[in-house]
């Protein structure tokens, strides 16, 4: 059957349908879901979707559930195996008490690429195009 499938970006996809998946976005969102569908641009659905914000050995979950997902916005795609997914050292926290934590690091985070493309453009003379979140 897979011999079937053209090999193409999204063709490749087809072994990962209902599955769980892990998917980064562009703007730095972790999202665990089952993918059910996709098309020829990579735009996923996921079903049953949380989102995970991390803080040192703690993370919090916040159900989305059925997700779309514009393709161009994904910067990673990859299974979660089931087997060892409860065997990471993480403790699992309110996400009200993570999430003042969480858009602290985010909003440190960007201070210090902003800090970084200053640099840039001043002395090594490079634009400050691009800037709308395609720095990941």
């Amino acid at each position: 059957m897979d011999s079937l499938i053209p090999f193409t970006t999204s063709g490749s996809l087809v072994d990962c349908v209902d599955r769980k998946m892990l998917v980064i976005l562009r703007d730095g969102r972790k999202l665990h879901g089952v993918l059910r569908s996709y098309d020829q641009f990579a735009n996923l659905v996921l079903e049953d979707t949380v989102e995970r914000i991390y803080h040192g050995n703690a993370f919090a979950e916040s159900w989305r559930g059925l997700y779309l997902i514009r393709g161009e916005n994904v910067v990673l795609l990859g299974e979660i195996d089931l087997d060892r997914e409860d065997d990471i050292p993480l403790q699992q926290v309110d996400w009200h008490i993570l999430e003042p934590y969480h858009k602290n690091d985010a909003e440190s985070k960007k201070q210090r690429e902003e800090s970084k493309s200053q640099i840039l453009y001043e002395k090594k003379g490079f634009c400050k195009e691009g800037g709308e979140g395609d720095g990941y």
